[in-house]
Formats: structure tokens, sequence, C-alpha cells
């Protein structure tokens, strides 16, 4: 067999289908952003404003996550020194699971690298447990949900996308006196619309399933204390298993769950994700412990977020710009055709300064491509109506339809 040539024609065929990925070259100004350099194609670094991070609420540059993460290092070092059960478990990650704990209102938590390893190592793992367990998963769900529910080896019904009567049809043909458990997300992230929480639960309720959610576009970003759209709702009590990143607004890195400390011993004890796995970073574990503790008592950041996503919502939609509708802090611009997404982000970058990467399948479904807009609190009110007037002057030179 000719390798090479395999190798070749798979990278050939993203780019002629215009969805072969590019990562460009940046570094974020400390302090100043969603403000950028980038290094790419440029004879040194240029300007550029960023509206495409997960960072939602700037905390990854907040003097206190920054403080905290620069007296773990200089207190404890750089790495953990080993998986949790061997060197790596450390004063840090006890108070953060204790305080993810709180925050969701539940008696038990358990870190992760990543919120990817945390969907993946409960979900294939927890099942496992429960001889016989089907899974109930939204069409919509993370990639990482899926491979979790796949890697479980259990029986699997996909529901349509927010669709109850499409859950409880398929709730109601299985065993009951099987093991069950309904999969969510609790905002969709590419869509920006919100699960029906309390009557996912509900169905739950009726038909003994366990609940999983993951709030991982939503943890710091609503609620009194940043519990997300669960303590949003008043629905936390309600879910078996909320997991959660500290990798977007809360500005570090790592995966999390949040349950009853029973299930969280049972996923410690059993999930090779997390055992085998060297522990984050006592540095990251502090950073977002701090971020952690100020989004709890601090709303000022969630305002500011709100206020700044309706308010490009509502430049977009005046401008004729084809805005998705979204129920949250997602600003998602419909394309629908992956070269024209690509291009649209490069003459933003090369032209006016302005990050946006495009997204297109398998994250969406072809032909619902786009950039997807994330503005924050510290985005402007000049940045957004300089990000306005760019896109229609591209539009009108790609000669796509603007809204009369």
């Amino acid at each position: 067999m000719d390798y090479n040539k395999v190798f070749d024609q798979a990278i050939d065929r993203l780019h002629a289908e215009g969805r072969y990925r590019v990562f460009i070259d940046i570094l974020r100004n400390k302090g100043s952003f969603p403000n950028a350099r980038c290094f790419a194609h440029h004879n040194g670094p240029k300007p550029v404003t960023v509206w495409c991070s997960n960072d939602y609420l700037a905390m990854g540059q907040h003097p206190d996550v920054i403080a905290a993460m620069e007296e773990a290092l200089h207190d404890v070092g750089a790495g953990s020194g080993g998986t949790r059960n061997i060197g790596g478990n450390t004063h840090y990650h006890i108070q953060l699971e204790k305080e993810l704990a709180d925050l969701h209102g539940k008696s038990g938590s358990l870190l992760f690298t990543s919120g990817y390893v945390s969907n993946e190592a409960t979900l294939s793992t927890l099942t496992k447990i429960l001889p016989g367990c089907i899974i109930f998963s939204d069409e919509l769900n993370h990639a990482s949900m899926i491979a979790g529910i796949k890697n479980s080896g259990c029986e699997k019904r996909v529901f349509r996308h927010n669709d109850l009567e499409h859950l409880e049809e398929l709730l109601a043909e299985s065993d009951p006196d099987l093991p069950k458990l309904i999969a969510f997300e609790s905002i969709y992230s590419m869509d920006g619309d919100v699960a029906p929480l309390h009557a996912i639960c509900d169905l739950a309720d009726k038909y003994n399933a366990l609940t999983y959610c993951d709030e991982v576009h939503a943890v710091g970003m609503y609620g009194d204390h940043g519990g997300g759209i669960s303590e949003r709702d008043g629905a936390a009590d309600r879910i078996t298993i909320i997991e959660g990143t500290l990798a977007k607004a809360v500005g570090v890195m790592g995966g999390y769950i949040t349950a009853d400390q029973k299930i969280v011993d049972v996923i410690r004890s059993y999930a090779p994700g997390f055992i085998f796995t060297t522990s984050l970073s006592p540095v990251l574990v502090a950073g977002a412990l701090a971020s952690i503790r100020h989004l709890k008592q601090s709303c000022e950041e969630r305002d500011g977020q709100q206020a700044a996503a309706q308010k490009l919502k509502d430049l977009f939609a005046d401008a004729g710009l084809p805005v998705m509708d979204s129920t949250t802090h997602i600003v998602p611009l419909q394309v629908g055709d992956p070269v024209k997404a690509k291009k649209i982000s490069d003459i933003l970058l090369a032209e006016y300064g302005v990050y946006v990467q495009p997204i297109n399948y398998p994250t969406v479904p072809r032909g619902t491509e786009r950039l997807r807009f994330t503005p924050g609190p510290v985005h402007t009110e000049e940045m957004m109506v300089d990000l306005t007037k760019a896109l229609v002057e591209i539009w009108s030179r790609m000669e796509l339809r603007l809204a009369a």
C-alpha cells in the first residue's frame, strides 16, 4: 500500500470540500483582550481583534486569576507530578472540587484534564456499571459525549434536537426494568439555543432515568453564582450529573463532573480516562479556583457579556446580515457554504484585522456553515460597529444576500 497516497487523498478531500482547517498564529495581549497579535503572512506581528474566543468573560486575563497562578507556580512548581493516585493529588485539586460541588449544589465533584475527557470518561464508565443501560442522546450532542456513549458499548437511542415528544416516544418503547440515562447539553454552542431542563427532568422522573447535562457553554455565564442554565432555571437539584469545563468562561483549562458523592466515587474508581491521566497542573487548578470564586460573587462580567451579545445581534440584524436566532451569548452568522465562510474569514483577518474562524462540517451540518461570534464584556461598541461595517462591505463584495 502507498501510505503517503492515502494520506494525501484524505487531505485533498478536505481541500476540495472547502473545509480544510487552518490555525492562525496569534498571541493575546495580556490585560487588553480582545486585542491580540497575528504573526501569519505578515512582516512582524499585526494587531487583530479576537471575536471567536471561548474565554467568554475574559477571565483568562483577570488579575486575580493570573496572580493565583503565579503564586502557585512559585509555591509548588509547574507540574502535578503524576496521576491523582500517584503523586498528582494536591490541596489545590481538593479545594477546587469542593468549590465546584458547592457551585452546583452537589455533594461531590471530580476534575479531569479537559471537558472532552470528562464527558468521554464519565459516560463510557457510568453505563458500563449499569448492566443493560440505554442512553437517550440529543442528536446535537458534542463529539465528546458521542465518543463516551460509543465507547460505553451500551444501547443508544438518539432523539431529535430538543424534541420532547420524540424523547418520550423512545423512553416509552424501552424496557421499564432496564437502567436509562438521558444525555443532553444546556446550551448548544453552534446555534445558541437552550435545552428545556425541567421538561427533560420530568420525563426522567416519569421513566425512572438518570440525567446527564453538559453545561460547558453555560458555567460562569448564567445563574446568580455562575452555576449555568441549571442554576438559572432552578433545575440543578433535579439533574443527576452536571458536567462542565474550566476552559471557557472560567478562562483556564480542565473539565469536571459534579454529582452525588457516591456516583463521583464510582467514576473516580473505574474511569480509565481519570485513573491513567496525569492530573492538571496545580498552577492551572489555582487559576480556575480563583476564577470560580470570583464569578460566584460577581455578576459584572455576566451582565456585560449579555449586553454585548444583544448589542451585536441588534447591529447585525439592523444591517441585514443573516444572524441566526439565538437566545444566549452565541452570535452565529449564517453563510451556508464552506468555501465562502472561509473566504469571509480570510478577508476579515487580512484586511480588517478581525479574527473569527469559519465553522464547517462536521462541527455543523453541511449547508449550515457559519461564522460564530462570541462578543464579551471587553468588546466595545466601537468594535462592534466596525465589525458590522466590515461584514456588510464583504457581503456586498461577494454578492451575498442582505435582508432588505
